[in-house]
């Protein structure tokens, strides 16, 4: 199940990604154009209600946290945006990726990913690879 988030929970999760943990107060601060105090406090229990965050209780305040690590959360993501954009294939979207004009890799980088390529194709055997493509 994927989960709706607004434009300020994306915001809170990543302050909170950055600060790993902290208050509304912390969180408000590292807010660019934060909104009130309440409405971080508001926006922070329909995360929690969400499961995107979590808290404890340290003294007379919460303290929050992410759910899933911030890796966990961005290969969610990538999945969603894969799926929405280019049918579910990733080919679609590397080489979309890849063929925008506004990217441009280095000769480093694209050895990078050759390596990344490379290693996948050790991990998994070839009657893997041909059931992941139907």
């Amino acid at each position: 199940m994927t989960v709706k988030t607004s434009r300020r929970e994306r915001q809170i999760l990543d302050v909170l990604y950055e600060l790993g943990e902290g208050s509304a107060h912390d969180v408000r601060d590292a807010m660019d154009d934060p909104p009130s105090y309440s409405s971080v406090r508001a926006l922070l229990a329909r995360m929690i209600e969400k499961e995107l965050i979590t808290h404890r209780s340290e003294g007379n305040r919460y303290i929050y946290m992410p759910m899933k690590k911030r890796e966990e959360a961005s290969v969610s993501a990538l999945e969603k945006l894969v799926n929405t954009f280019f049918q579910g294939s990733p080919v679609k979207a590397v080489s979309a990726l890849l063929g925008s004009s506004k990217q441009s890799l280095s000769d480093q980088e694209l050895d990078e990913l050759e390596q990344a390529i490379h290693s996948i194709k050790n991990n998994v055997g070839p009657s893997d690879r041909s059931n992941k493509s139907e």
